[in-house]
């Protein structure tokens, strides 16, 4: 059955409010390839637009804030933690970034921590484009996710 469909196949928002509140949490990874010089000036905080790592953490912290406004039929949520991590891989030339979501309610938080990597990704593209024009966004997807009737799910594979 398709819930995102009503009785006369329009498109239509799953009513939740029948679902029972738990604690739910989802975490989501992607990552960003560039040449080591522009990888070295984030790393050195010699971007000249600033401060890339914290715009890019600010920036996916508001986009799951605000992911009902940009993911059609997304229910709006009161989140209660989001977290934005980096980690750098010299060797690959990367900077992975992860995200937590966090709160109690009736439906998950996949789409918040997705659209927080997703946009923190983007920042990063737009702070480094000058040094980089041809750095790589791939690899966005969900790690884990919590709560509700069907509880703890986990990737098995890093594909």
């Amino acid at each position: 059955m398709l819930t995102h469909l009503n009785a006369k196949g329009q498109a239509n928002m799953v009513d939740v409010s029948d679902k029972v509140s738990t604690q739910r949490s989802a975490q989501a990874s992607g990552c960003i390839t560039m040449n080591a010089e522009t990888l070295a000036a984030v790393c050195n905080n010699q971007n000249k637009k600033g401060d890339v790592l914290a715009t890019a953490r600010i920036a996916g912290i508001q986009a799951a804030k605000k992911c009902a406004d940009l993911i059609p039929l997304c229910h709006p949520l009161a989140l209660t933690k989001i977290d934005i991590d980096f980690e750098i891989d010299t060797v690959k030339q990367q900077i992975k970034v992860s995200s937590l979501c966090k709160l109690n309610g009736q439906t998950g938080v996949e789409m918040e921590a997705l659209t927080a990597v997703s946009v923190a990704l983007l920042t990063l593209f737009d702070m480094c484009k000058a040094g980089d024009p041809s750095m790589t966004i791939s690899e966005i997807k969900v790690l884990t996710k919590a709560g509700g009737k069907t509880g703890l799910w986990q990737r098995t594979t890093e594909t």
